[in-house]
């Protein structure tokens, strides 16, 4: 059966301030972190077949003291199975009247609103695609870290980032293992994602997501919490950051080393 746990309601002033985010936004994203004891009998009732996920490496790059998240900033690459690898460089939280309008017409830069029970944020990102060995040639030193990131993302980074910090400075956060599944379940009109993300201390975190357009988001969230408790998916677990928990984990290895 799915929890009851109660979870505290957005207030009025939560929800208005919500309701003005997604309606600035490109798009939004409703995101459930599951119990990862429960993964197993979720996966059975939503008919999803682990043997069908792609497999990435997800690398962040910040200081070991996390200078970058402490300004709002996210740097980021993927190497993906069977597709080319990606980065990003990603500004949260933000508040999209408040983006220059330079940065908010590039067709690289996205707003997204990302939901989950009891909280939002709403980020803004400049991506980039790069070929099948971009970052793995990074991470083996034969290119600087800063040719994974366009000149666009280069100038949002200096412009957030502290004085003095450049992106060849950073250090290497990662890799986190990833499992990434897309599906449509029986009885459900829209598209899910399941990611479990795997860290090195065998903790992991199990997150269903889908997206959608601002303009239903409210719509979409009804009818997916709907559907997930029909399937007895547990929606009262504790909602964890897949990032968060990534840059707490490999900061805290870092200063235990010693790095600078």
């Amino acid at each position: 059966m799915a929890s009851t746990t109660a979870r505290p309601a957005l207030s009025d002033e939560q929800l208005a301030e919500l309701f003005a985010l997604i309606k600035g936004a490109d798009s939004v994203e409703l995101k459930l972190t599951v119990p990862v004891s429960d993964r197993s009998r979720g996966a059975a009732a939503l008919g999803v077949d682990p043997l069908d996920g792609q497999i990435r490496q997800v690398y962040f790059f910040d200081t070991p003291q996390l200078a970058l998240n402490k300004r709002g900033l996210v740097v980021r690459a993927r190497r993906i199975q069977r597709k080319g690898d990606d980065s990003v460089v990603k500004l949260r939280p933000v508040v999209p009247p408040e983006l220059p309008a330079e940065l908010r017409s590039s067709p690289n830069f996205g707003v997204e609103v990302d939901a989950m029970p009891g909280g939002y944020v709403c980020s803004g990102s400049m991506k980039r695609s790069l070929g099948t060995t971009s970052v793995k040639d990074v991470l083996a030193g034969q290119r600087p870290l800063r040719k994974l990131f366009s000149k666009e993302q280069r100038s949002l980074f200096a412009a957030y980032a502290p004085d003095g910090l450049e992106l060849d400075d950073l250090s290497v956060l990662g890799p986190i293992f990833v499992l990434k599944l897309k599906f449509a379940p029986e009885g459900f009109e829209r598209k899910l994602a399941a990611e479990l993300w795997l860290y090195p201390d065998n903790s992991m975190i199990l997150e269903l997501s889908t997206k959608c357009a601002p303009s239903e988001a409210f719509q979409v969230a009804a009818e997916t919490r709907a559907f997930l408790t029909e399937r007895g998916v547990d929606l009262g677990g504790e909602q964890e950051t897949k990032t968060k928990k990534a840059l707490q984990f490999f900061s805290k290895r870092l200063r235990e080393e010693g790095s600078p």
